[in-house]
C-alpha cells in the first residue's frame, strides 16, 4: 500500500487596511519589502495586491515551506525593520489567515 506524504507547506492571506494619508507610504514599504522576502529560500511564493476599489486595502498571497520557514521568515531584518516597525504604525487594520494543503 502507498504511503501518503504530508505537504507541510503553509499559505497565508493577510490584508492590511491603512491608515488615511499612509496609502502612498505603504505602497512604498511593499516595494521594498517583496523583493527582499522573495531572496527567502523557505518562502515559494509571495503575490501582494491593492484594492482597485479601495486603495487603502492590500492583499498578500505567501506560501511557505513549512512552519520553521514562516518562523525564519518573521525574524529576518527586513520583515522586523519594514513590517513591524514601519508598515504596522500605518494600518489600522491587520489580518492574517492559515490555511494548510487539502
Amino acid at each position: 500500500m502507498p504511503t501518503v506524504q504530508q505537504d507541510s507547506r503553509l499559505a497565508f492571506t493577510v490584508t492590511w487596511e491603512v491608515r488615511d494619508g499612509e496609502v502612498a507610504a505603504a505602497a512604498g514599504i511593499i516595494a521594498r519589502f517583496v523583493p527582499e522576502a522573495r531572496k527567502e529560500p523557505g518562502l515559494e511564493f509571495l503575490m501582494v495586491n491593492q484594492s482597485t476599489a479601495n486603495p487603502a486595502q492590500f492583499l498578500f498571497y505567501e506560501i511557505f515551506k513549512d512552519s520553521a520557514s514562516f518562523e525564519v521568515h518573521q525574524q529576518t531584518p527586513h520583515f522586523r525593520a519594514l513590517i513591524l516597525e514601519e508598515a504596522l504604525p500605518r494600518l489600522s487594520k491587520r489580518e492574517r489567515v492559515q490555511y494548510v494543503p487539502l
